[in-house]
């Protein structure tokens, strides 16, 4: 199903339609501030299996993403520390991923790494999304190396390549091509490990 919602305002019943289906397990295409990304519930560790066998990631070695509606819920799933959290509040919404430690609030695939990336992305569907759903939403994007830019980007497009593999594909517009910025907070000073379209206010 490839569904048209508008960021400044998203249809609450679209939203909802959205959120049965991560309840129920399955895989939903969304945008962010960013790049469009593939997600499902992240608590729902057979979910979160099947998109990193879609993937290819291996949950043991690659970083997993979460994305929380704000930053109110952050601590439940990883460790913040005060000089952190006040970096990611300066920061947030915006087009980061901080690395993060992970707590006991988040099933064990995500523990085997002992790090999480949270992102609170400046885009209404998705945190909507997310708010409505009560968990945080797994993301990983949707490029590949070999991709043509119009496959990442456009909604009919990315439709016509994922629908095999997503429940739904939500269509709230023309995507990005620029990842986030990622911050490593696992240390005592933040180390930004890839410069993407955020330019970190430290």
């Amino acid at each position: 199903m490839l569904l048209k919602l508008y960021n400044e305002n998203p249809n609450p019943r679209e939203i909802e339609k959205i959120v049965t289906i991560l309840r129920d397990g399955g895989t939903v295409i969304y945008p962010t501030d960013t790049l469009y990304a593939i997600g499902c519930d992240a608590l729902n560790v057979r979910a979160v299996e099947k998109i990193c066998e879609l993937k290819g990631l291996d949950p043991q070695k690659s970083n997993l993403s979460i994305i929380c509606n704000d930053l109110s819920i952050i601590s439940e799933y990883a460790k913040v520390s005060n000089p952190t959290f006040k970096l990611m509040k300066r920061n947030l919404p915006g087009p980061f991923t901080f690395i993060l430690s992970t707590t006991s609030s988040l099933p064990k695939i995500y523990k085997k790494k002992k790090t999480v990336g949270i992102r609170v992305p400046d885009n209404n569907i998705i945190r909507e999304i997310v708010a409505q759903l009560g968990n945080p939403v797994l993301s990983t994007t949707i490029k590949d190396q070999d991709d043509e830019i119009e496959y990442t980007t456009n909604p009919e497009l990315i439709y016509e390549k994922w629908s095999d593999f997503a429940d739904i594909v939500v269509d709230g517009g023309i995507g990005g091509i620029e990842p986030s910025t990622v911050v490593d907070c696992t240390s005592h000073d933040p180390v930004i490990i890839r410069q993407g379209k955020g330019e970190l206010n430290f």
